[in-house]
């Protein structure tokens, strides 16, 4: 029971503002070191999703040693993923290399063109005058000073892709070593808290850790059930790769909201339907948006609520809520942690806070005369 009578003493007052100050300066080293700590956090997520994996594989497979079932577990992770983009991504391939050459006939029998290298030539033969002309213009010049800042801008974020790529690469490092010895670094992290302490992070993280598991079970499930039902809707509408392109949806959904970026390939894929068929661009886009509407509203309405809301132990309308809050909060990435976060912040709410887990205590019955 929270006792309401408790004088804070200037001391206390004094301890919990140096906690507040201690926990403002983790935060922001964190915040300082995020592009260092980010490769090892992806590093220990690999390694908790793929140790029981590993474990099944050394205990119950009988393969000798920790290394060679972590070798046979990351081989056979590779083979599935391979997989499932070699049945995905070489159809997309064939199916826009077959866009483009619909697109190259289209224009051949628009303007009457046989070769379209050949009319690109000719066509510069023809304007070399004002080709020229426009080259030693002032308007190219001040185009070509204002597209040099833009091009060394693409040379960085290309660099921020070589290091991202190198990053990637250290984070698998990173759950090579962690998965090597997973038992000890997942008991020993406590050490580095005072004794006193100790008994409240160990419990934070095994609620952290339930909560962990519980989500990435539940958003698994969505993204399986969702996979199929746009497989479904696809193959009804007669939709171009109908298939692949609900699996693909499918694996996106695994980062919540992610699949909404599929609109891409959709669109190409509409527009070498109705280039191939005949058939109108708008009304064949339009099917498969209406595809796209409602596998969505029964997936949030109907899905999400029911799933996630049994595997975080969530009542439907606190969970629709937690997604609107952070949502508009912290955006996409809010929608990611909403519902680990909100869970975790209830269990913390009710073990230390409330104190639901502790026996209530019935106050003696008055003694009668």
């Amino acid at each position: 029971m929270l006792n309401y009578d408790k004088i804070i003493t200037f001391d206390t007052f004094v301890r919990w503002l140096g906690y507040g100050i201690l926990a403002i300066s983790i935060f922001l080293l964190i915040d300082y070191l995020s592009s260092v700590l980010l490769p090892f956090a992806v590093g220990w997520l690999l390694a908790y999703l793929l140790f029981p994996i590993v474990k099944f594989v050394q205990f119950k497979l009988h393969v000798p040693g920790r290394v060679f079932s972590i070798v046979v577990t990351l081989v056979t992770f590779i083979i599935v993923v391979v997989g499932t983009l070699w049945f995905i991504i070489p159809s997309m391939i064939d199916q826009f290399s077959k866009l483009g050459q619909l697109a190259t006939n289209y224009i051949q029998h628009a303007a009457n063109i046989d070769s379209i290298p050949e009319a690109i030539r000719q066509w510069t033969e023809n304007n070399r005058e004002s080709i020229q002309k426009f080259l030693h213009s002032q308007e190219f010049s001040q185009g070509l000073k204002e597209a040099i800042p833009n091009m060394f801008h693409v040379l960085g974020k290309t660099a921020n892709i070589i290091i991202s790529i190198v990053g990637s690469l250290i984070a698998l490092l990173y759950m090579f070593f962690i998965l090597m010895d997973y038992e000890y670094l997942t008991k020993a992290w406590i050490k580095i808290f005072p004794k006193k302490s100790r008994p409240f992070w160990t419990e934070l993280a095994s609620d952290a850790e339930r909560e962990l598991s519980n989500y990435i079970r539940g958003q698994g499930t969505v993204a399986l059930i969702m996979g199929i039902l746009f497989c479904v809707g696809f193959t009804i509408i007669d939709f171009p790769m109908a298939i692949g392109l609900g699996i693909l949806i499918g694996i996106m959904d695994l980062v919540p909201y992610l699949h909404t970026l599929a609109l891409v390939p959709t669109v190409f894929l509409s527009l070498l339907k109705a280039a191939d068929t005949g058939q109108n661009f708008w009304i064949i886009l339009l099917s498969a948006l209406i595809v796209f509407v409602v596998v969505q509203i029964i997936i949030d309405m109907i899905v999400t609520p029911k799933v996630m809301g049994k595997a975080m132990g969530l009542n439907p309308a606190i969970l629709l809520l937690s997604l609107s809050i952070w949502g508009a909060l912290l955006g996409f990435i809010g929608l990611i942690i909403a519902l680990p976060l909100t869970t975790l912040l209830m269990a913390y709410y009710q073990r230390y806070i409330t104190r639901e887990d502790e026996p209530e205590v019935t106050p003696p019955e008055s003694i009668t005369k």
